[in-house]
């Protein structure tokens, strides 16, 4: 029997790799189908990505479109030479910490107090633009396959603003993908409305959004790739370690918001404050290796060289086939999240 999914991709720089490795083992699933995906931010990227290579040759090809966008993020282009180095260097925490050691506040953090994107002018252009324009979005935006949301900010209003289907295209990737301190806004007109607006990050108002999923026609399960520490037991005491933490609590707050929503609907329909079938029942898990990822600093979000992209598949690897091996028969029947724990 088929197990029907929606897939929810935090956004989180080179981080994303984790993702990469996560849908690498996934897609290897014959009997899990993925009905739709929600992603922001390097989200956005691997959403896309799988999509594109799902149109060209179904999970197999799919496989094959995110080791390419990733080769292209890494600038490498055979990643098996890194896998053969990985084992004689230490483990990424270490060499995370070894630079902050060295270089205890990061260029980029001072530069974005006294530069801005702006000041580049003509020679200015986005690093990801390269890779999202090698995808077909006539892929991409196909009627066939998963469902594909993904989420921006609209800078002048503050909210949310999630591009679905044919909307989606490579501006609205780097849109979901622009850091305000690092990358001009990207602007372009919206297919909605038919205005020109300016776009920043989706992870300010939804890393990921999961409202998108909770359509009637979609499965009520919501798979949720986290790359962002929900919780650390330090607290932080240097300065990257203090910008570090709020880096993470910031970026997590939208999902967190959205989490406790489907708590308290869920809290209703258990004790028949709500009638069956009013709101959807969202079954709620999660993929996740907060020990990695809490070794690891917002500066190697920005650095993806090939040893971390590697480190970091092969461990999203790992944690889903933990996943399955623990849950993957909960599938379309219980939630593995605990809401009640996590809220109550």
């Amino acid at each position: 029997m088929v197990k029907r999914i929606n897939l929810a991709l935090q956004g989180g720089g080179a981080h994303g790799a984790f993702t990469w490795g996560v849908l690498d083992r996934l897609l290897q699933e014959n009997d899990i189908e993925i009905a739709a995906i929600s992603g922001t931010s390097a989200g956005a990227l691997n959403g896309a990505a799988l999509k594109a290579g799902y149109a060209q040759g179904g999970a197999a090809g799919a496989r094959v479109m995110l080791d390419r966008i990733w080769h292209q993020v890494g600038a490498v282009h055979d990643l098996r030479l890194t896998g053969w180095i990985a084992q004689a260097l230490p483990p990424v925490g270490m060499i995370n910490s070894w630079m902050e050691r060295l270089m205890p506040v990061s260029p980029v953090d001072v530069a974005a107090l006294v530069t801005s994107p702006y000041q580049y002018g003509p020679l200015y252009r986005n690093p990801l633009e390269p890779v999202v324009q090698t995808l077909n979005y006539d892929q991409v935006c196909a009627k066939t396959g998963p469902e594909l949301h993904i989420a921006a900010t609209n800078v002048r209003t503050g909210k949310i603003r999630v591009f679905s289907g044919d909307e989606v295209s490579g501006e609205v990737i780097m849109a979901s993908a622009c850091l305000p301190t690092m990358f001009q806004a990207v602007e372009f007109t919206d297919p909605r409305t038919g205005e020109l607006e300016a776009f920043w990050d989706g992870g300010y108002t939804g890393n990921p959004a999961l409202f998108p999923l909770y359509r009637k026609h979609l499965p009520d399960d919501i798979v949720i790739v986290n790359i962002n520490p929900l919780r650390r037991e330090d607290v932080p005491q240097t300065p990257q370690d203090i910008q570090n933490r709020i880096n993470e609590i910031s970026f997590n707050s939208s999902l967190l918001r959205e989490l406790r929503a489907v708590h308290f609907v869920k809290e209703l329909i258990a004790e028949g404050r709500m009638e069956a079938g009013a709101m959807k029942n969202v079954l709620v898990h999660m993929v996740a290796d907060d020990d990695l990822m809490t070794t690891l600093s917002v500066s190697s979000k920005l650095t993806p060289t090939p040893y971390l992209l590697h480190t970091l598949k092969e461990a999203g690897r790992k944690a889903c086939d933990g996943f399955l091996g623990r849950h993957k028969g909960a599938l379309n029947d219980q939630a593995t999240v605990d809401l009640q724990e996590m809220f109550g």
